[in-house]
């Protein structure tokens, strides 16, 4: 089963944010990280980053033509994009919201996500693990 993993607005930044909240991980790493998980657990996985909404939306719709499931990180996104969380309401393949740190111990701002009501599960502030814990969901609800 192909597996799309969308991550959004300052993912590839990642090396560069807090090592507390985010990880200490690199973008690349993270998804070497995520490819042999995925090869582990016979998927095959496409990750994606975009600093921008249109092409995170656009990544969206193509996905529903390959992907039987889908992870995705929109990062702040997440809290205000109602054009991204439009496109993720039309999959019907499991959709898995991810998050390194622990949005509930962040900012007001950052503790409501537009998307939990339209993604069959969250796994947020477990770090990098997060997104193995996202790919067996995905491979168990397919």
């Amino acid at each position: 089963m192909q597996v799309a993993v969308l991550n959004g607005v300052n993912l590839n930044a990642l090396a560069d944010r807090d090592p507390e909240l985010y990880g200490g991980l690199g973008l690349r790493e993270l998804e070497n990280r995520i490819y042999r998980w995925g090869r582990e657990l016979g998927l095959q996985v496409r990750c994606l980053q975009t600093n921008h909404e249109g092409q995170f939306v656009d990544w969206c719709h193509e996905a529903r033509t390959w992907a039987g499931g889908i992870i995705l990180n929109p990062g702040a996104w997440t809290h205000y994009s109602y054009g991204i969380r439009d496109a993720v309401e039309l999959f019907t393949v499991p959709v898995v919201e991810v998050h390194l740190s622990d949005l509930a111990k962040r900012e007001e701002w950052r503790q409501h996500s537009v998307l939990e009501d339209v993604v069959s599960a969250r796994v947020i502030g477990k770090g990098p693990e997060g997104y193995r814990e996202a790919l067996v969901h995905v491979l168990e609800h397919t």
